[in-house]
């Protein structure tokens, strides 16, 4: 009875702000309760897959090893062991591709995939996809899978963190008008709630980002009032290097704005510029160099493959060429970069707004630069925001992939939704400003006008919650249908496929990447990197699997004029004809799979 009478006690006098909070964690939980079971969908992007399928790996006790093997990182691996060889004892056979056994992975940083192991480790994953079991399964057919949306409520809570964080930062350099407009308009955003459901570790970055505002945030404050000790100034530029490199180990175009960050440092903290600039520096350099030493002993390049992505989407290796050559000519003349920049920087001018993943509440944000305003915090923070736009639109320019073209928004190239808190805040100061401009009579105006803007700035969250959408990402990814081709073949065998990815996470088989062609053609210069190259050098492949990916792709460019040889060809002959090429190894067929996909094996295992 004393509790209770304390506890209304509070919520009459001074505790609203409790209840308040109790009230939107209630609002939130139903929100994502709501979202999971109208619009949740299964994985659909190439790199939450492939980061998925290496914590799982690291959860087993592999090691940083995969099970999705791209034929340009065997090209890395097999250069640098071939230059640190020496000669072979007689009898043995080389692996320098390292695919023989568990190879290692050097195209995505470590932070992610560790994370996912650990919550691997603690939460219960049940890896087979069930038919049966409720809300996993729909009238006795497989409706979600287990793992997929366990991760996406993992970074649903990781969204959930970064809202508080942005909300304690408006309303420190704000006041709680905009911090509470602003916990609204971010989770009514429909960008940010599909971003947490695609299993990107776009959340964790997030999370990274505002945590290095924070950290500016108090830097600048205790540099213009200092209220701690000297020693508080080096502490937070050490954990503002530590959260850019983390974030460069979660993603490593992230590591780009270490750049922004000692700008600020240099700008605005006064005499001890040059000594918490180094601080800063040294800690980014202590979690970062021993990544680029690994990746440099096992590829002899300092972020594995990822450090050609400049070379994709160029006209020399257009769409996803270069992470399926097997033996590609890593020169890329200046005026391509040039064009590479000037057309994708162009593009996302043009779609900057959408880009930023606000929707029209970016235009407050651009029309806010132009006020001014009395607090310094704010102006040196609009400051640090515009450096990390500028800069980010030119690395997001530089380092886009085929994955834009795979997922055009919802995509680990997308860098600068990491912005939209940020753009959030500063649209929503400018609309108060605005505001309080308009002599509301009646006063209830003005709380209308508030709901009106929010309303109209999450309309896109709204439509979404009124459809229901099927979990099922078909096609091509049916988790049950790759779980029963993989059950197919043994754990230590490879197979090829168009979705090795997905073969790795959902079927946990190693597969390796189509090769550019299927068969060796005298006309074709590139008749080389073709099925025998690995299968006959590397390692024997006892399966392959096609997918939509291949037999939907367009007739002209991807079939016809890829001439002989082609994965086109292939297709069409087995398809037709249902014959495969003479000399081609898996000859045999189940039946159920065409025309929308394809398996071909060494021998009947499905008997």
């Amino acid at each position: 009875m004393p509790l209770l009478q304390d506890l209304v006690y509070k919520h009459g006098t001074g505790g609203k702000g409790y209840f308040r909070a109790l009230t939107v964690m209630l609002a939130v939980l139903l929100l994502a309760i709501a979202y999971d079971l109208r619009d949740y969908r299964n994985f659909s992007t190439q790199e939450a897959m492939d980061a998925a399928q290496l914590g799982r790996r690291i959860a087993e006790g592999k090691g940083y090893t995969t099970a999705f093997i791209r034929p340009f990182s065997m090209d890395l691996i097999q250069g640098t062991n071939r230059s640190n060889h020496t000669a072979l004892k007689p009898g043995t056979v080389s692996d320098d591709a390292q695919i023989r056994g568990a190879p290692p992975d050097i195209s995505n940083p470590p932070v992610y995939p560790v994370v996912l192991a650990g919550l691997m480790k603690v939460l219960p994953f049940r890896f087979i996809a069930s038919t049966t079991k409720s809300f996993w399964s729909s009238d006795g057919r497989f409706w979600r899978y287990q793992p997929d949306f366990i991760i996406a409520v993992f970074n649903e809570a990781l969204f959930g963190a970064v809202v508080v964080l942005a909300f304690g930062w408006a309303r420190r350099l704000f006041d709680p008008g905009v911090a509470w407009t602003t916990v609204v308009l971010l989770l009514g955003s429909d960008v940010l709630w599909r971003f947490s459901a695609s299993g990107l570790s776009t959340m964790l970055l997030l999370l990274c980002f505002m945590g290095l505002i924070w950290c500016l945030t108090l830097l600048e404050a205790e540099t213009r009032a200092p209220e701690r000790r000297s020693r508080a100034l080096f502490v937070l530029a050490a954990v503002a290097g530590l959260l850019v490199g983390l974030g460069g180990l979660t993603r490593y175009s992230f590591g780009w704005l270490l750049l922004p960050t000692l700008v600020f440092l240099a700008l605005f903290t006064g005499s001890r510029r040059g000594v918490l600039c180094l601080v800063a520096l040294a800690a980014f350099a202590a979690v970062m160099t021993p990544w680029i030493v690994r990746n440099w002993n096992l590829s002899g390049t300092p972020f594995g493959t990822a450090t050609y992505d400049l070379l994709q989407g160029t006209p020399l290796f257009p769409g996803n060429r270069l992470e399926r050559s097997l033996a590609p000519t890593l020169q890329l003349p200046l005026s391509v970069l040039w064009g590479k920049l000037f057309a994708n920087t162009l593009s996302l001018l043009k779609d900057l707004l959408p880009g930023l993943g606000g929707g029209w509440i970016t235009a407050f944000f651009l029309v806010g630069l132009l006020v001014g305003f009395r607090n310094p915090a704010i102006r040196r923070m609009r400051c640090f925001l515009l450096l990390c736009l500028s800069l980010l639109i030119l690395v997001q320019a530089l380092g886009r992939t085929h994955l834009s073209d795979d997922s055009p928004e919802i995509n680990a190239d997308n860098l600068l939704v990491l912005l939209l808190p940020l753009v959030v805040v500063y649209g929503i100061s400018l609309f108060y400003t605005l505001l309080d401009q308009i002599n509301f009579t009646p006063p209830v105006l003005r709380p209308a006008a508030v709901g009106a803007f929010g309303l109209l700035t999450c309309l896109p969250m709204l439509f979404t919650l009124s459809t229901r959408t099927s979990p099922v990402v078909y096609p091509p990814y049916h988790p049950l249908l790759i779980q029963q081709t993989a059950s197919w073949m043994k754990e230590d065998e490879l197979i090829m496929s168009d979705i090795p990815w997905a073969m790795a996470w959902y079927g946990d088989r190693q597969c390796v990447w189509l090769t550019l062609n299927a068969t060796a053609n005298p006309n074709n210069p590139n008749s080389g990197e073709n099925f025998s190259a690995i299968s006959d050098s590397q390692k024997p492949i006892r399966g392959l699997y096609l997918t939509q990916k291949t037999t939907d792709s367009r007739f002209v460019s991807d079939w016809i004029r890829a001439g002989e040889g082609s994965w086109g060809n292939f297709i069409t002959d087995a398809i037709l004809k249902r014959e495969v090429p003479v000399n081609f190894p898996l000859r045999q067929m189940p039946t159920g799979y065409m025309p929308e996909q394809l398996f071909l094996s060494d021998w009947k295992r499905w008997q």
